[in-house]
């Protein structure tokens, strides 16, 4: 395990690219300070500051896009309620969970067990219950998420469905009955609520592995 002080690197850090980033945009995204924790968040990732992702681990608390469309997660704040360590301990394996959606979409880098594609982001689409390879690394999955989602979420959204995501509270998505996944569902839906991100991903994983 390397020390805190091999972690953090301040001549070489990548938190001037995530400050672009957010920044390329304004009023699409909030970088949220970092958690009293971060220091240990970033000790638990044993990631290094001079890549993107360690630098939102240790010098933001996540960042959150078009007010919790995406939530990209870091230290933890009170808009994102845990921290990037935090959510994979005992959910993941080959696999890190760095992301999620509104609509119970789950964004992971590879570690080998989705897929061909190692080192690159997935998605866990709640329309398919299946990951789905996006073709970039996390860099460059942070550069679209701060920039333009190009349709990419055209089959889960309806008119007026941004005042349904801009009230939903901390570390909640979107629940829909009938679910995404099945042919019953229609949007704008039937019947919607919001529900924590946890009991949304432990619902579509029972789901995806009951339905094969």
């Amino acid at each position: 395990m390397r020390s805190i002080e091999e972690l953090v690197d301040i001549q070489d850090s990548a938190l001037p690219f995530v400050r672009e980033a957010v920044e390329a945009h304004p009023g699409r995204c909030v970088m949220h300070p970092p958690s009293e924790t971060a220091a240990d968040a970033l000790y638990r990732c044993q990631v290094t500051t001079r890549s993107p992702m360690g630098a939102i681990v240790y010098h933001t608390g996540g960042i959150s896009v078009l007010d919790g469309w995406v939530r990209i997660l870091g230290s933890g704040c009170p808009a994102i309620p845990r921290s990037l360590p935090e959510w994979n301990e005992g959910r993941t394996a080959g696999f890190y969970l760095v992301a999620d959606d509104a609509f119970g979409g789950f964004f992971a880098l590879d570690g080998g067990a989705l897929g061909p594609g190692k080192g690159e982001v997935f998605y866990f689409s709640p329309r398919s219950l299946d990951w789905v390879e996006l073709e970039c690394t996390y860099s460059q999955f942070l550069v679209w998420a701060c920039s333009d989602f190009r349709g990419f979420y055209d089959d889960m959204i309806w008119p007026g469905c941004e005042s349904a995501i801009a009230g939903l509270g901390p570390d909640r998505c979107l629940f829909f009955w009938p679910p995404l996944w099945t042919t019953e569902c229609v949007l704008p839906p039937g019947e919607i609520k919001d529900v924590p991100v946890a009991e949304a991903w432990g619902f579509q994983m029972d789901a995806a592995r009951q339905l094969g």
